[in-house]
């Protein structure tokens, strides 16, 4: 199976609120079906394509698929109990799309834990149902068959989507950049006036990593990290990255924009997928394939290979 198949957890799953028109189900559970489609309703086994939002009933956002640019995929578990997220997904069919509330006390008392640091009495989820692939006892090679397909589509549509896209955030942002021979497009926000570096040098560089849709996945940068809700205690103190340019510790549009960049410049580059992640996307799943990435780059420092003693220790952003 496609590595880049994302399998979600139900606490990995995401929520968002709706007024009105809600339905009780066991344990605690309310619902609100938006869109029904008349098709069979999804079961146990089957695997699923869905758009989904997470919040609390604080409207704080957990989880939001969309920022990723692509669905999310999983299959369906037996639920845990009757009332749980995975019950409340098998009232839908294709094409449908719901609001649920999960009970969190109700979850609990069921033997669920429920999760830390969210307050409130419920999480909710926003869904919309895109493809359901109804599971095959009789013929799992058949079944696999199907998901592959699947996969391939949504990587065709990808692939061919990209250049369209990066055309679409350049015009929406104002960015008026140079597109170099490799594809890679660079935006010069502050222009440099010390050392460029080339291949083999040392370089000490700030960054911030962002889908196209402004979903930052990665910064070096703390207040970045706080203002996007990616803060993680145990990186703590955030520091710029220091790397060997050129020597593939990155990926190669990064790379590349560095070295197009002069000492204390900044700059926005756009990176294509076939000098990001390519047609596999970043394991885990957070970049998917064919996905172009934007870097917001600061070179603090060049240290000339010929000028270094020490050569500080390769670390690559978000690989």
């Amino acid at each position: 199976m496609k590595k880049g198949l994302l399998i979600l957890s139900v606490a990995a799953l995401g929520f968002a609120a709706c007024n009105g028109g809600f339905k009780k189900g066991p344990a605690g559970l309310m619902y609100n079906i938006h869109d029904d489609v008349k098709s069979d309703s999804i079961a146990d086994g089957d695997f699923i394509s869905l758009n989904i939002i997470a919040k609390t009933d604080g409207d704080s956002v957990l989880y939001n698929s969309y920022e990723l640019d692509r669905p999310s995929q999983t299959f369906v578990s037996k639920p845990s109990y009757d009332g749980d997220l995975f019950y409340a997904i098998k009232l839908l069919s294709k094409g449908d799309s719901a609001t649920f509330k999960i009970d969190l006390d109700s979850a609990e008392a069921k033997g669920q834990p429920k999760p830390q640091g969210i307050k409130g009495k419920y999480i909710i989820y926003t869904v919309k149902i895109e493809e359901v692939i109804h599971k095959d006892t009789a013929n799992q090679q058949a079944f696999q068959e199907k998901i592959e397909n699947y996969f391939k589509a949504e990587g065709d549509k990808a692939k061919n989507a990209e250049a369209g896209n990066i055309k679409k955030y350049l015009d929406k942002n104002s960015i008026k950049a140079e597109t170099l021979p490799s594809g890679l497009f660079i935006a010069t926000t502050t222009a440099g006036t010390g050392v460029q570096p080339v291949a083999g040098d040392s370089v000490v560089v700030n960054y911030t990593g962002k889908l196209l849709s402004g979903k930052v996945f990665d910064t070096s940068v703390e207040a970045e990290a706080k203002k996007a809700n990616i803060f993680n205690p145990a990186r703590a103190p955030y520091q710029p990255l220091s790397l060997i340019i050129g020597k593939g510790n990155v990926i190669p549009g990064f790379d590349e924009g560095v070295m197009h960049m002069k000492k204390g410049g900044k700059a926005t580059v756009i990176i294509p997928s076939k000098l990001g992640y390519g047609d596999r996307g970043m394991p885990g799943g957070m970049i998917g394939p064919f996905t172009p990435l934007i870097f917001e780059l600061e070179l603090v420092n060049v240290i000339q290979k010929n000028e270094a003693t020490v050569a500080p220790a390769p670390v690559a952003p978000a690989q």
